[in-house]
């Protein structure tokens, strides 16, 4: 069973602005997240800019994590590509150098069907004895995880322990939980939809916009779960604005978080192409939501 807690933080990457992974404001931001509201942190996942990151780059940023975490949370490896090889190849590198558990996001591009999906899971599972999460999210990949096949990966792989689905189809997600096996968790993937994913009986979230409001997202599931809706509803609402600010139609996240966090003075960087900054429009409506929030 996963016991990764109620709000994983998808952590940005910090960069110089020479491109450079930016090692001290890597852990300060450690620092900020478990002191606001984090219970464990997802290291070059998507919001990390994992498509940018060389092997080594991931391998040293997953030390310097497990290091700065101070025994404070997990430390959960974003893994995944779309080369079952390849992701074999870095899960045991990361799990040497000690990291708690693994995300492996959906092979995109490739567009494999289900029992290709299947098995490349089966095959990364099989090659490191450590959890994993499986990653969902077909606006990103072009191919849909299918409940049958999550629920057949967590029957037959034992540490095949969590998903975190991101498809926003909450007939989905009521399906998996409907159909999985004792102890399988499944963390919603969209900071929208967390406390309708917690009402049909997801465990948590693994979030973008915990960089800015982690502790509300936090005491949005406690509420949740010591059976406090109006309190947890009145947090959903609030937060909203939030959301839309940094996922904005016109700009991929990480772009809106990464603005938002050096509007609080937390020191990320620029983003690596091929992502581009905001906009000054765009920026101003993170800078609206943060001020009208109270962060500003």
């Amino acid at each position: 069973m996963a016991n990764w807690g109620r709000v994983i933080t998808a952590m940005v990457t910090p960069f110089t602005k020479d491109g450079e992974i930016d090692e001290p404001s890597f852990v300060r931001l450690v620092d900020f997240l478990f002191e606001n509201g984090s219970d464990a942190l997802v290291v070059s996942g998507t919001t990390g800019e994992s498509p940018t990151l060389s092997n080594p780059e991931k391998i040293q940023i997953f030390k310097w994590a497990k290091k700065a975490a101070k025994n404070r949370g997990p430390i959960i490896a974003g893994t995944g590509t779309n080369d079952t090889a390849d992701v074999i190849a870095l899960s045991k590198e990361a799990a040497e150098v000690g990291v708690d558990a693994l995300l492996l996001v959906t092979p995109y591009y490739n567009k494999p069907n289900q029992e290709g999906l299947y098995l490349h899971f089966k095959a990364v599972a099989d090659a490191v004895d450590i959890p994993i999460m499986l990653y969902n999210v077909p606006g990103r990949t072009n191919v849909n995880l299918a409940p049958e096949t999550v629920l057949r990966l967590a029957r037959d792989c034992r540490n095949i322990v969590a998903v975190k689905e991101a498809s926003g189809n909450l007939v989905q997600v009521s399906e998996l939980i409907a159909g999985a096996p004792e102890g399988f968790s499944l963390y919603s993937g969209e900071d929208g939809i967390v406390l309708p994913t917690l009402a049909v009986g997801g465990t948590g979230v693994v979030s973008v916009t915990s960089h800015l409001v982690g502790k509300d997202l936090k005491a949005m599931c406690e509420a949740f779960f010591r059976g406090d809706l109006g309190e947890a509803q009145k947090l959903h609402k609030r937060m909203l604005p939030i959301v839309r600010a940094c996922f904005q139609p016109t700009t991929p996240s990480p772009a809106p978080v990464k603005a938002g966090l050096r509007m609080l003075g937390v020191d990320v960087g620029p983003l690596r192409l091929p992502l581009a900054e905001c906009t000054e429009k765009e920026q101003d409506i993170v800078k609206k939501a943060m001020t009208d929030y109270g962060l500003l």
